[in-house]
């Protein structure tokens, strides 16, 4: 993998960043970053992500993001440098999948909007038929759900962990049901052990 600021940070951006006095900051900052692999924190923030964000470029050079969403862990780690996802059947635009014919460059943003936390990936992807993908990949995604019609495999290039700041406050419906199950439970007991206690009470009255 490469350092995430000597793939960005080209000269426009150094030429910005020494006129707003940021430049030593990021290049101190940045200069540990290089890693080999992705880490287990990495792994582990990846493999429990609902939904992901992925920019590519028309041949024209015009910017495109799709929002790529499903089961929580539905992006799964190959390795430590290959990540993979089903692409299921949708508005058949192939917008992604055209773009990915020109150039294979592909940038995600990946969010924890409930932890504030927010992952850039760089790297170089792939649309393959589901037919055409190794048995043990393709077994990774799982037989629930849809059907898998292309497999999209990303190799990761770069990454960095971003600034939180200005993440909004925003909780999955999953977990927000998780916990008022549980306090309903709670109160349920709570009130269970209350209507005891007053009757009780009523019959030593």
């Amino acid at each position: 993998m490469e350092n995430y600021a000597e793939l960005m940070f080209h000269e426009a951006v150094a030429d910005l960043q020494k006129a707003d006095g940021s430049f030593e900051k990021y290049q101190v900052g940045y200069r540990h970053r290089t890693q080999e692999s992705l880490s287990s924190d990495d792994i582990g923030f990846i493999q429990s992500l609902n939904s992901f964000y992925m920019a590519t470029v028309t041949p024209d050079g015009w910017p495109y993001v799709q929002h790529r969403g499903g089961a929580r862990g539905f992006l799964k780690v190959v390795d430590t440098q290959r990540l993979v996802c089903g692409d299921y059947r949708g508005n058949r635009q192939f917008i992604s999948m055209g773009n990915l014919q020109a150039s294979s460059r592909v940038s995600l943003f990946c969010m924890d909007y409930m932890k504030k936390a927010r992952l850039k990936i760089q790297g170089e992807a792939k649309l393959q038929k589901a037919s055409e993908v190794a048995p043990d990949v393709l077994s990774l995604l799982g037989k629930d759900g849809p059907a898998v019609e292309r497999v999209l495999t990303v190799e990761v290039v770069a990454i960095d962990w971003n600034c939180p700041k200005y993440i909004p406050d925003l909780f999955p419906a999953d977990v927000v049901k998780q916990v008022v199950a549980r306090e309903m439970q709670a109160l349920r007991q709570e009130n269970a052990a209350l209507k005891a206690a007053l009757g009780e009470r009523d019959q030593a009255g």
